[in-house]
């Protein structure tokens, strides 16, 4: 039996939880809470942190939303969604670190159903979570894969493999020919274990997602950085920038689908930069960047 009201349960409880984790971990944080209705039909409760001492900008929005037809973004490859109704609920965060050797993270959780009268429901459970560093740790980089696959131990022998493979192929900028970070798992359209074991795994991605990251936080929060760090920080997420902008699925969906705007672009940098035709010198910790961490490979035997 599809449970939607366990399902937003678990995503606020774990929205409200994250937040006390990062407000703990960086007190200067001033949080900003919005809680708004969409007119079409649903709404969220999208929360930002900013201006820490840490963390320069996170922020993790719920949102359920519903309508009487879905986007284009949705139908395209899926087209026996036509003329259905659809409710979508999830949670999505992106934390951009002040610290140019903390990693930012995103990480997002979410359930799909449309329906159609007289017919089957078609639903399916998404989600995952990924790390981009900026100047890259081999035991970062180990520890982060660890707990990706401590999240999908006990979901099938191969799990973490297929859902690590989708990571590095999903989040890759075509027009950079370069991934966007070290990858973790990414897993979509999620149905085949039934309702009851796929929520287990959404919740098993929620539960170790601080697990991962937050022993990273806790490495490099106190290391010394300079302006040229600071720059290529900002150089780099222009990346992130445009990836969101050109290729994510949630971010697309929700353009497309009249979602709300502040809420959508919440995933944004608060600052970014390009430069022209910019190459780091080689052998240096820039360089480093480029030639051993946005190389997808096996963390776990590193």
């Amino acid at each position: 039996m599809i449970d939607i009201d366990s399902i937003k349960h678990y995503l606020l409880d774990l929205q409200e939880r994250i937040c006390s984790e990062f407000i703990s971990i960086d007190s200067n944080l001033v949080l900003k809470e919005d809680e708004w209705q969409r007119e079409t039909g649903g709404g969220g409760r999208t929360r930002v942190l900013r201006q820490g001492k840490i963390f320069e900008q996170g922020g993790i929005s719920f949102s359920h939303v519903c309508g009487s037809n879905l986007p284009s973004s949705a139908t395209a490859h899926r087209p026996e969604l036509s003329g259905r109704s659809f409710q979508a609920l999830g949670n999505s965060l992106v934390v951009h670190p002040l610290n140019p050797y903390i990693p930012t993270t995103h990480m997002n959780i979410r359930f799909f159903i449309a329906e159609k009268d007289g017919e089957e429901p078609i639903w399916w459970f998404g989600g995952g979570f990924d790390l981009t560093p900026y100047y890259g740790f081999i035991e970062d980089a180990k520890h982060w894969h660890e707990m990706s696959k401590t999240a999908c131990d006990g979901f099938g022998n191969d799990t973490y493999l297929k859902y690590k493979k989708w990571c590095d192929e999903y989040f890759y900028l075509k027009h950079r020919q370069e991934p966007r970070g070290i990858g973790g798992i990414f897993y979509d359209d999620l149905n085949e274990w039934g309702f009851e074991s796929c929520f287990l795994f959404m919740q098993s991605v929620g539960e170790n997602f601080l697990k991962a990251y937050l022993p990273i936080v806790e490495r490099r929060r106190d290391i010394t950085y300079s302006k040229k760090e600071r720059d290529f920080q900002l150089y780099r997420r222009s990346r992130y920038a445009e990836f969101n902008l050109l290729y994510d699925r949630g971010t697309l969906f929700g353009l497309q689908s009249g979602g709300r705007i502040e809420s959508i672009l919440m995933s944004m940098p608060p600052l970014a930069r390009w430069e022209y035709n910019w190459q780091p010198t080689a052998g240096s910790k820039e360089a480093e960047l480029y030639d051993v961490f946005l190389k997808p490979k096996d963390w776990l035997a590193e």
